[in-house]
């Protein structure tokens, strides 16, 4: 049987302990997964191109204890990245960043470099649409923060004010994302309140 994202069901082994302790890891998705899931089913329905932005990495050193399992032993980032995510949905340019936190009451600013502050405002003067995806894990929040209302946030930090983005001002100046089924993080409905 398959489940309505595509993946099969796997049966339990058979034979297996009924006393044995529960395992909690994977418990919940992490916010990229949702967002990568988020976009094949965009992309399967038509809806929108988007996808996640390789890490431009060059590899130094590879081990090759056998053929078929080479092994990289070291690499190092060639530059920095600029966000995470880009694409096209209804003729518009979208390029965002996602973060997800365990904190209960702020969202940190050191997440964020300052090249990709300088990566969204260049994003912004050309027209395209720009935002970060924030995941407070603790709450299972997820919001939607346009990048101008981050810059605010950036700019003051820069000016020796606080270091981090407060939960309540994220509830109030983000859009709060519900998660679904099928479409987890579904962005785009948020885009369409918001910038088209």
């Amino acid at each position: 049987m398959n489940y309505p994202n595509g993946h099969k069901r796997t049966p339990p082994p058979t034979g297996e302990k009924k006393n044995k302790k529960p395992d909690y890891s994977n418990r919940g998705m992490t916010l990229e997964e949702d967002i990568n899931q988020t976009n094949q089913a965009y992309l399967r329905s038509g809806k929108a191109v988007i996808h996640k932005k390789p890490t431009p990495v060059q590899i130094v050193n590879v081990d090759f204890p056998k053929r078929s399992a080479a092994v990289i032993k070291e690499a190092y980032f060639k530059q920095p990245s600029t966000t995470d995510y880009n694409g096209v949905y209804k003729g518009k340019y979208v390029d965002f960043e996602a973060k997800e936190t365990k904190n209960k009451t702020s969202f940190p600013l050191s997440n964020v470099h300052e090249h990709q502050i300088q990566h969204m405002k260049q994003v912004i003067e050309h027209g395209g649409i720009c935002f970060i995806i924030l995941r407070f894990s603790q709450q299972e929040e997820t919001y939607l923060l346009p990048a101008e209302k981050l810059f605010s946030y950036w700019e003051r930090q820069s000016n020796g004010g606080r270091k981090s983005i407060p939960y309540k001002d994220i509830q109030q100046g983000g859009h709060f994302i519900p998660l679904k089924f099928h479409i987890r993080v579904d962005y785009l409905s948020i885009l369409d309140e918001v910038y088209l």
